[in-house]
């Protein structure tokens, strides 16, 4: 796996969304897989995700670790058991090559929110190749507890899946920065 050469991040101002530092992460079928296995396996309990669109925020808990992560024809699947969800992380052929390079993601990031000059929410997004969201994963920061409850108090160790993952895949160590903000704030 190779990590990301950006140490610094991407400022965005994103409509709907505000200020965003981005940090690009490979989309190669290996990398990506590697990223969905650790934050699944690894992070499964803290976690939420889904698709988050203007007009709609599907944002949902995993109700166990993942009993299988398989993939086939370029797809991951995130199997719980009960239920489960493929993304398209590699080249995917049964569909032909225009529609496989539609589907296939084009575009990840790991991301946090700026707010008033602080961070106030983490997380990681995958996107297609004709740039529609397949997927973001809100990971758990000092603000909010494992219900999206707002906490009397930031509980900086809450960046712990942040840290292991930036550091993980994008060879960074923990940033100050992360431990400024001192509330959530909607984006």
């Amino acid at each position: 796996m190779t990590a990301s050469p950006a140490t610094e991040p991407q400022v965005v101002d994103e409509p709907g969304n505000g200020l965003l530092h981005v940090w690009p992460v490979p989309t190669d079928e290996q990398s990506l897989l590697a990223l969905l296995t650790d934050v699944f396996t690894d992070h499964w309990e803290h976690i939420f995700f889904g698709v988050l669109i203007p007009g709609s925020a599907l944002e949902v808990a995993a109700p166990n670790a993942p009993k299988r992560i398989s993939t086939y024809d370029g797809y991951a699947t995130i199997d719980f058991g009960r239920w489960h969800f493929h993304i398209c992380i590699g080249e995917h052929t049964a569909s032909g090559p225009e529609l496989g390079r539609q589907r296939r993601c084009a575009r990840a990031e790991f991301y946090r929110r700026i707010s008033d000059g602080a961070p106030t929410s983490w997380g990681i997004r995958l996107f297609n190749g004709v740039g529609d969201q397949q997927l973001t994963v809100m990971l758990p920061g000092p603000f909010l507890d494992d219900l999206q409850q707002i906490l009397p108090e930031p509980r900086y160790d809450r960046l712990a899946a942040w840290d292991a993952l930036r550091r993980t895949h994008l060879g960074l160590e923990p940033d100050p920065l992360d431990r400024t903000g001192t509330g959530f704030a909607h984006g």
